[in-house]
């Protein structure tokens, strides 16, 4: 952990924080923070700061001093096909680290219909990955989750509610260069919307699709990705050019 990420309710009005179990554990075991130092903390959705670290026995009472700015929204939302359950399960902090602002996961042709229904989606388990996730990074914004079972509903009727988008992108091996230069020349609070496909491949049909609602096919090249690569690969093109 990079940061230790609070929720609203655990900060008293006076600042004070009690850490325990895990959290508590990584503050002496692996920062190895003694009584009067000072480590990174933050509020969930909220601002950044310094904690002061008090030792109280099996807890960890924290002196909170926050800043009064707050993180902004990533500038790239996901459209994911739901692939396996297990690989959806490690890429719940790998997406919250690298910066979603929303995550749509979806159905899609080459997509098992049972891998919907797995623990991974429960809100629960979906905010836990996300919170380690932040707490690499130093974030405090938690991408907002949605699960999309039709995904041509999702695209003809949804897509724009979630928007507005200044750039529609989908995921294909082969296709087009990487647009950095265009997304380089957006304004500064143009959001972007990028469709990684499952590991078969988006089909015709689902790329005409996109393709019919703004969509531009781009890739990083020719070699097909797994899931969990493509959205690192990729994710990390987009906010490189948007910089």
């Amino acid at each position: 952990m990079n940061l230790i990420l609070l929720e609203p309710d655990q900060i008293q009005a006076d600042g004070t924080a009690i850490l325990t179990g895990k959290r508590a554990r990584h503050v002496r075991e692996v920062l190895q923070a003694a009584e009067g130092e000072q480590i990174r903390v933050g509020v969930v959705e909220g601002p950044m700061g310094t904690a002061t670290v008090v030792e109280d026995g099996k807890e960890i009472r924290l002196n909170c001093a926050l800043s009064n700015g707050i993180p902004p929204v990533p500038r790239v939302d996901l459209l994911l096909a739901m692939p396996r359950p297990k690989v959806m399960n490690r890429l719940w902090p790998v997406l919250a680290s690298l910066g979603v602002g929303r995550i749509l996961v979806s159905n899609a042709w080459k997509t098992e219909r049972n891998y919907f229904d797995t623990h991974v989606l429960e809100p629960e388990h979906i905010r836990e990955g996300l919170v380690e996730g932040l707490q690499q990074a130093r974030d405090t914004r938690l991408p907002q989750v949605s699960v999309h079972k039709q995904f041509k509903k999702l695209v003809e009727d949804k897509l724009d509610g979630f928007g507005p988008y200044a750039a529609r992108l989908v995921a294909h091996p082969g296709a087009g260069a990487f647009p950095s230069g265009p997304l380089a020349a957006l304004p500064r609070a143009a959001r972007v919307l990028l469709a990684i496909g499952p590991e078969g491949g988006w089909t015709p049909f689902e790329l005409e699709l996109l393709a019919a609602h703004g969509f531009a096919a781009v890739a990083w090249g020719p070699r097909a990705l797994r899931t969990d690569v493509a959205c690192a690969v990729l994710l990390g093109l987009v906010h490189a050019a948007l910089r």
